[in-house]
């Protein structure tokens, strides 16, 4: 049997399926149960051409893809309760490892979800907390890892984002005034709440207390998450800035502003398997910009705004005692 399970989501996308090709590929993986989420299995071309490449390649692991659509609460709990039957009765292993890959991105237009939810707010970060708090009784008690892929994006204050003006209106130095403002579109946030919520929450959990979760700013690479913004953005910012820069950049910093997706995928499952530094055996709620540790934006640690966060989290997604094994639910 496969040494544990490990699932990428967003595992269609430039960097997941990056990640895909390292976990079919590098040895240190090849004995996992690999499930990649996407959200068309039929429309999922960039990772099928990654399967057929590599599928010769993998150990004694399994590979399975599944559609899991994170913008719908019924698709996501769907998967989570597929996923928690099989690792109860033995057809899966326990999960060694969730890598949560998946984002969405818009510039010029806003759309909503069929639940109500701006489609940043679900996609992002409403359908990985929900995915979550449901799969935490199939997580690897002793060595399970969750990784959320974060931005500096989230802090207003971050140098990165002030020399390109992002933020420069006073209006924009909060990003988050209240959970119900996010929930509508003005997303900023929620990936460092959710994070330093979460892991206080397993710390007190006796059977769930030794579980990590830590975030990863992969950079800005030249992958499709721009394909929604104007014509600058995808065409000229995504197709031919990143791609000119990225190798330029690599040359002067370890962790610089724009990455290969073959360097930000190696941050991903180093923060989600190392146990070097400066991940150690237990990385709880660490953020890391690449491989070095960073902090979050001071929003992100605000303790009412966690809060707020968290319980409304629970009311968007109408969440009950019986969906987790988190005794510290509500």
């Amino acid at each position: 049997m496969a040494k544990g399970t490990v699932i990428v989501t967003g595992a269609n996308g430039g960097l997941g399926s990056t990640i895909a090709k390292k976990l079919l590929s590098e040895p240190a993986y090849t004995d996992y149960h690999v499930l990649f989420t996407v959200r068309k299995v039929e429309t999922a071309t960039t990772l099928q051409g990654v399967l057929d490449a590599h599928k010769a390649k993998k150990g004694p692991g399994t590979i399975e893809v599944v559609a899991c659509d994170l913008s719908s609460l019924a698709s996501t709990r769907d998967v989570a309760n597929d996923i928690n039957a099989r690792v109860a009765d033995g057809r899966l292993p326990p999960i060694r490892a969730i890598i949560e890959n998946a984002a969405y991105q818009e510039h010029s237009e806003q759309n909503f979800s069929n639940d109500g939810f701006d489609m940043t707010f679900h996609a992002t970060y409403l359908g990985h907390w929900l995915l979550t708090l449901k799969l935490l009784q199939s997580i690897d008690k002793e060595i399970g890892r969750i990784v959320v892929v974060g931005s500096y994006a989230h802090d207003p204050l971050d140098r990165r984002t002030a020399s390109m003006g992002i933020y420069a209106e006073d209006k924009w130095k909060t990003l988050f005034p209240d959970a119900d403002s996010l929930a509508k579109g003005q997303f900023g946030g929620g990936v460092g709440l959710r994070r330093h919520e979460l892991q206080p929450r397993l710390e007190a959990d006796p059977a769930l207390s030794r579980i990590s979760l830590s975030a990863v700013d992969p950079g800005a690479m030249p992958t499709s998450i721009l394909r929604r913004g104007s014509f600058y953005y995808r065409f000229f910012v995504a197709r031919v800035l990143i791609p000119l820069l990225t190798p330029v950049m690599a040359l002067f910093a370890e962790n610089p502003l724009m990455r290969s997706t073959e360097k930000s995928a190696t941050d991903l499952l180093n923060a989600a398997f190392s146990e070097d530094a400066p991940y150690g055996q237990h990385p709880k709620d660490l953020y890391f910009d690449g491989n070095a540790l960073r902090e979050t934006s001071a929003e992100s640690r605000d303790k009412a705004k966690l809060k707020d966060l968290w319980t409304s989290s629970v009311r968007y997604t109408s969440l009950s005692k019986e969906e987790t094994a988190l005794t510290q639910w509500k």
